[in-house]
């Protein structure tokens, strides 16, 4: 008995995103059939602008997914779909609003949908953050040779290109290790490869300079259908709060707020392998992780932050100090919106605590306008 359920590697990232409160739209082909009809109703519920969905009333790809100790199988059906029917002439103009464009998935695989991604991506070289996550699905590849050549192109001008460890593996044949292999993608072009290397955590790595590894969180895993999906949104979301999703700063970024990123999707995705489906959690999900090493340091403006926080009759703050393997932090979970009064004092406790203080609320209220994109997703499903 199988379950229906809507889904795809971007569509995924940008619901998401959506979910974390950050600005996102998608742009895919989608049917006017009754899948279609879901689809569209789980971005709406999720935030996502679908002002830019290109519909038709070819049929929606249908993936089958096969979970056997928390890990999935796929087999799909995807011929003549809505999705893999696109050109390039279809696509709508992408405005200047936005700064980030993330592809990936079996959207690069099959004709005609595969030629025009990388059109698009070649277009926007110059614009736009590009994010590039392959998530290879080698059986669904009908032509390896120009699958590579695509692939290969689309790297050498990635700004971030993610990776899950099985996919490095396949993209680089050659070299007897990570390091070597991760080289040459750095050879090829690609400014900021990150690796996810499932239970084993996450590497980022930049050229010449040193690599930065967390470690993942320790989680139930019920399955791990859209991790990578949701750690992509999470890693995106984090540039985005931090200001720095733009073409002018992904060049300069410090390992500090790499870091951040990093742990930010991090928790993300641990929190979607921890149900069933891919499920990205809500921004009221997320949880701040803040030493207390670095609170001590800043004993007076987080005095201040506790404070404020504690006088308001509608906030719920809870801090545990918890102690695992000598490793002490204080967890704080806010519930709230935040007012005119807590954006004054962000910046100063981001800049104390090295964090974006991230108040958490019970619902999703932002709007969907494309004059507030700061993503724009595109994808096929």
């Amino acid at each position: 008995v199988f379950a229906g359920l809507t889904g795809g590697a971007i569509f995924n990232t940008s619901i998401a995103l959506g979910r974390l409160d950050v600005p996102v739209g998608l742009i895919s082909g989608v049917s006017t059939d009754l899948f279609g009809k879901k689809i569209i109703k789980d971005l709406t519920d999720s935030n996502v602008n679908i002002k830019f969905l290109i519909r038709n009333k070819k049929p929606t790809t249908l993936a089958f997914v096969d979970v056997k100790n928390g890990q999935a199988n796929y087999t799909f059906y995807d011929e003549n779909s809505a999705g893999n029917s696109i050109h390039y002439s279809d696509f709508p103009n992408i405005p200047k609003i936005v700064t980030a464009l993330c592809f990936g998935g079996i959207s690069l695989c099959t004709e005609p949908a595969a030629s025009a991604y990388e059109k698009l991506f070649i277009q926007e070289i110059k614009n736009k953050v590009l994010f590039l996550d392959p998530n290879i699905r080698s059986t669904f590849i009908s032509d390896e040779i120009s699958y590579r050549k695509r692939l290969n192109k689309m790297i050498s001008s990635s700004d971030i290109l993610k990776v899950s460890d099985e996919d490095l593996d396949w993209i680089v044949t050659s070299g007897s290790n990570i390091n070597e292999k991760i080289e040459k993608l750095h050879n090829l072009g690609a400014k900021l490869v990150i690796v996810t290397k499932g239970a084993e955590g996450v590497a980022a790595y930049v050229k010449n300079k040193k690599v930065i590894n967390l470690p993942a969180q320790k989680v139930n895993v019920i399955d791990t259908v859209g991790a990578g999906d949701t750690f992509n949104a999470g890693f995106l979301a984090k540039l985005s709060n931090l200001k720095l999703l733009s073409k002018s700063n992904i060049k300069n970024l410090s390992s500090k707020h790499i870091s951040m990123a990093l742990e930010y999707g991090i928790k993300a995705a641990s929190i979607t392998v921890s149900r069933k489906g891919a499920n990205p959690p809500l921004l009221s999900e997320i949880y701040i992780l803040v030493p207390i090493s670095t609170i001590v340091s800043n004993s007076i403006v987080f005095a201040v932050f506790v404070i404020f926080w504690s006088l308001r009759s509608n906030i719920k703050l809870a801090a545990n100090f918890p102690i695992s393997n000598r490793n002490e932090s204080v967890v704080a979970s806010f519930i709230g919106k935040p007012d005119a009064i807590l954006n004054l004092l962000k910046p100063a406790i981001a800049n104390s605590f090295g964090i974006d203080i991230l108040a958490s609320r019970q619902c999703i209220t932002a709007p969907i306008a494309i004059t507030s994109v700061e993503q724009y997703m595109q994808s096929r499903l």
